[in-house]
């Protein structure tokens, strides 16, 4: 039997790092989505996002437009870090 080799896993802060000026979707226990691009982060999950938008749950109302905001990380529910390349895919399969 082959050994499979494995890849070394990525936590958490190392791949929101490697993200940085990036477009982001940060998801909130509001139901709400903030999409812009990511621009700081901190050891609590704390991340501060440019040119954003708010939108309702779902992505298809715009709630509001912001320069620049703070998400507190206790909020966050998840983050896609790679949303630009998942809308794109997305938009080609339709």
């Amino acid at each position: 039997m082959a050994a499979t080799q494995q890849k070394p896993a990525i936590t958490p802060m190392k791949l929101l790092r490697g993200s940085m000026n990036k477009t982001v979707l940060v998801k909130v226990k509001e139901n709400t989505e903030f999409v812009g691009k990511l621009v700081m982060t901190d050891p609590t999950m704390n991340v501060v996002l440019e040119d954003a938008t708010e939108y309702k749950d779902g992505g298809e109302d715009v709630i509001a437009k912001y320069g620049r905001i703070l998400i507190r990380g206790s909020q966050i529910l998840y983050i896609c870090v790679d949303y630009t390349e998942a809308r794109l895919r997305q938009a080609s399969m339709s």
